[in-house]
């Protein structure tokens, strides 16, 4: 193989091990964060309800608490693997560093190529194959968007970047853009209708 498309190879896999880390990471910081915080917001607004109880959208509010309350068992059903999404995402940033650092061996070797059976094409393959053993495929919701955050605005990609050439759309999940224009859609709805 061309030392280029090697190269290219190097970064898409580092892309995918690193973003399957950050992914990791965001089920076992929701799995953490979310319900001890959703459990004090409650609290917080029960308790208010109780000081309010004349308040005209009471009804509402505890709709939304008990909506809230279901999110958090929902969580908590991860509860029992948080600790074994953190060593996998910890295991997947190692993995990561070995793929950076076989990046820029190959990138500064004289070598024109790399064939199938060289050191660095052997441990790729090594290690893109306990990536794809040891990584979780169930994942909590939402656990993309925090993913992409984690990745291109809290960590260093630029190795990869060198290769792929990030845009801003590659950055933002679609998903992400297609709810934040339903949710302005909505807004300017209600603002029509009311």
């Amino acid at each position: 193989m061309e030392k280029n498309l090697f190269l290219r190879q190097l970064a898409e896999n580092g892309y995918n091990v690193i973003y399957g880390a950050k992914k990791h990471f965001s089920t076992y910081d929701t799995v953490v964060k979310m319900p001890g915080r959703i459990a004090f917001i409650t609290l917080a607004i029960g308790i208010w309800q109780i000081y309010k109880p004349s308040f005209p959208y009471n009804t509402e509010i505890s709709l939304l608490l008990i909506i809230a309350s279901i999110i958090a068992l929902t969580i908590s059903q991860y509860n029992s693997e948080k600790d074994r999404y953190r060593e996998v995402g910890n295991r997947l940033i190692q993995i990561h560093n070995e793929l950076r650092e076989i990046y820029y061996q190959a990138k500064s070797s004289e070598q024109e190529s790399f064939s199938n059976e060289s050191n660095e094409a052997i441990r790729l393959n090594e290690l893109m194959g306990e990536f794809y053993q040891i990584s979780i495929s169930k994942q909590i919701f939402l656990s993309d968007w925090v993913a992409h955050y984690k990745l291109f605005f809290q960590s260093q990609y630029e190795w990869i970047d060198e290769q792929k050439k990030f845009t801003w759309k590659d950055k933002i999940p679609i998903s992400f853009r297609i709810a934040v224009i339903g949710f302005i859609a909505l807004i300017i709805l209600l603002i029509i209708v009311l």
